[in-house]
């Protein structure tokens, strides 16, 4: 994939939607996973989250800031080890406002101020169905950053889970930002491509780093 003739190009995949190709430079994205590989360290680590229908999802997941569990978040690991939740660190709500300010222009980023990272690993058989990201009280944009293997995210509407969507291939460094019309909008991760991932990163399997505001 490095050796394409031609660059992806961002594109707004729809209102207040954008994929940015390409956003985190190979070094960053050696910064992001380090930073990962300590956060998914116990206590408050990587764990399986559990439904309320006695369900598990594929994807393990670390939270930061504020710890999420379906479908409320809470300050402990209430669904887990009952540790404190580990900081959101500052320098992430950074990446966080620059990652909105270069996909949806400097007046979305005004004001952001970003208090919770929720990361999930997929190994190859992991899946994420279509869900919306509605537990938060406030209604900024919501970032995602991918590192590791390529995936397909399945970006649909706000009214179903079903069709029309879009299925967007985000590989290792992407940015993927929505806000506004399509803060609400469902969305899920159908199929990871294991092995894809740049061989130089070192990581296999993918992780997706997602940053939200919480409005609490």
């Amino acid at each position: 994939m490095e050796d394409e003739l031609f660059a992806r190009a961002r594109a707004q995949v729809a209102p207040g939607a954008v994929h940015v190709p390409d956003w985190l430079s190979a070094p960053h994205q050696r910064e992001l996973l380090d930073a990962c590989r300590e956060w998914a360290r116990p206590p408050a680590g990587l764990r399986t989250v559990r439904t309320p229908q006695g369900g598990t999802m594929t994807a393990r997941q670390v939270c930061l800031g504020w710890h999420w569990y379906p479908y409320a978040y809470a300050r402990t690991v209430v669904d887990g080890d009952h540790s404190p939740v580990k900081p959101f660190p500052s320098w992430l709500g950074e990446l966080g406002r620059r990652a909105v300010t270069d996909a949806l222009g400097p007046q979305a980023a005004d004001g952001l101020s970003y208090d919770v990272a929720l990361i999930n690993f997929y190994d190859a058989d992991a899946r994420m169905g279509m869900h919306r990201d509605a537990d938060e009280r406030a209604g900024a944009p919501v970032v995602s950053l991918s590192l590791g293997d390529t995936c397909v995210f399945r970006f649909g509407n706000t009214e179903t889970r079903t069709k029309p969507y879009t299925d967007v291939e985000l590989r290792s460094g992407d940015l993927f930002v929505f806000g506004g019309e399509s803060r609400l909008a469902y969305h899920g991760v159908p199929r990871v491509h294991p092995g894809t991932g740049p061989a130089r990163l070192g990581l296999t399997g993918r992780l997706n780093v997602t940053l939200r505001v919480s409005g609490f």
